[in-house]
């Protein structure tokens, strides 16, 4: 019972202080709601980045071609070295012998068509068994074809170049440009609440001094100023939190859930913005421990 009326006691001191440097505890919350903000739009443009990779590699396939004079052996082995490649899908590997090949390029055509393609396949090995591949991560694609083109038998390997080259290094960059603009407001938030604590310390020195002649323990003196951080950190993401719900609901309905002509599909609003909003909640009430412990420790030497 004792501590728990401590604990409301220090609560109830915190909410005085916040109210009490009023001034400087809405600078802290306004940084630290904008900073929030930016991070729910960082977490959304990854998210659905992350969603269209993952899209991207499930139709992202690389055709490994076999030496026109490959024996069923000889593809078991290939098909085993494959296999042996960490970045290749290896429940999604489709292996087609040449009879396989022919056939589905001679399916539905006309008899005459059907007839050349026989016959060159035949005669000239016109068609070549093939080892269809699916990669489980598309940044690694080029590694993954390299490892393929030194599996003996295999005489070419084809993919989309453009797709990796151009798409992959882009997403890849604008996550690292998020993450620094994030990691820099981030710091910007932590120094104005240490500020915050920092007059809200020197506001209670008399205070504090009494406290430590009465014998009150360390932990106890501290204990207020943290959660004084603390619930600044949670009031900056409530708004933060509202923006992210309600802004992506209306901009998926309103986009009818696509970007740029069908070419992104976006994450559904549930359970995607509770996420966000679960990671913002965290992320402000961690921010203002951080800057409130780091003032405590510097300006509250006990």
């Amino acid at each position: 019972m004792k501590a728990i009326r401590i604990f409301r006691r220090n609560i109830a001191s915190a909410i005085k202080s916040i109210f009490r440097n009023f001034s400087l505890s809405a600078a802290s919350v306004l940084c630290t709601t904008i900073t929030l903000i930016i991070v729910a739009l960082a977490m959304i443009v990854s998210g659905n980045i992350n969603r269209f990779t993952e899209d991207l590699e499930s139709t992202l396939t690389i055709v490994a071609f076999a030496d026109e004079n490959c024996t069923k052996e000889d593809l078991n082995v290939i098909k085993s070295r494959l296999l042996e490649i960490k970045n290749i899908k290896s429940d999604e590997l489709i292996v087609k012998d040449k009879d396989k090949v022919l056939e589905e390029n001679t399916k539905d055509k006309d008899d005459v068509l059907s007839t050349i393609l026989g016959t060159l396949a035949t005669e000239e090995n016109f068609l070549r068994s093939e080892f269809i591949i699916t990669v489980k991560d598309a940044s690694k694609l080029e590694d993954t074809v390299k490892s393929i083109k030194q599996i003996d038998n295999i005489v070419n390997v084809e993919y989309n170049e453009d797709v990796v080259e151009k798409m992959v290094p882009i997403f890849n960059v604008v996550k690292q440009i998020t993450i620094i603009i994030i990691l820099g407001l981030i710091v910007v938030t932590i120094f104005l609440i240490c500020n915050t604590i920092k007059l809200t310390i020197f506001a209670r020195k008399n205070e504090i001094e009494i406290m430590r002649l009465v014998g009150i323990s360390n932990f106890v003196i501290k204990l207020p100023f943290v959660i004084e951080g603390l619930f600044l950190g949670i009031i900056g993401s409530i708004i933060p939190i509202v923006v992210t719900i309600w802004g992506y609901t209306i901009t998926f309905d309103k986009l009818e859930g696509v970007l740029f002509a069908n070419f992104i599909k976006m994450l559904d609003p549930f359970p995607f913005t509770l996420y966000v909003s679960g990671a913002l909640l965290i992320i402000g009430a961690i921010v203002g421990m951080i800057g409130s412990y780091t003032t405590v420790r510097k300006y509250l030497k006990i």
